[in-house]
């Protein structure tokens, strides 16, 4: 018996739109399911070596949870290009300062793969702190997280 196994070409995929609100939702379980839409990982055409993924709008990214006392402890650094310069600081400051949506950008980026196609993948993925977007053209489909798995959501304390 010969079976012709079925190779995707870029001219076969389809990208869809979602809408994911980030409002309570645990941030590690959020950046899971966000990065596997981006890599493509939830169709069944997913090809290691093409893009596959869809877009995904994430709204509400200012009231994303931490579980235990990541909000204080978690810590990300960066480096000014001079001697000494590293800078640190944590989830807490980022959240409530003027760029919360880095938080979930940078839990998604490091789980995507390091080279050209997950910088492509990452354009992908847009990041709102409010509730309002600019990608109601698109007509996302709502993607419910906090649904899923009851451990996905956590109650405001």
């Amino acid at each position: 018996m010969i079976s012709n196994t079925h190779v995707t070409k870029p001219t076969d995929i389809e990208r869809k739109w979602y809408v994911v609100d980030a409002k309570g939702v645990v941030l590690g379980r959020l950046s899971a399911e966000i990065s596997k839409i981006l890599r493509g990982k939830h169709k069944t055409y997913y090809t290691p070596n093409l893009d596959c993924g869809d877009y995904v709008v994430v709204i509400n990214a200012d009231k994303v949870k931490l579980t235990g006392n990541k909000l204080a402890d978690k810590a990300y650094h960066k480096h000014t290009g001079y001697i000494g310069g590293i800078k640190t600081t944590t989830a807490g400051k980022i959240l409530s300062g003027r760029f919360p949506e880095r938080v979930i950008e940078k839990a998604v980026e490091r789980m995507i793969t390091r080279s050209p196609m997950g910088r492509q993948q990452m354009t992908k993925l847009k990041v709102y702190a409010g509730d309002v977007h600019p990608h109601t053209a698109q007509n996302p489909e709502i993607l419910d997280i906090a649904s899923q798995n009851p451990k996905n959501k956590r109650s405001a304390s």
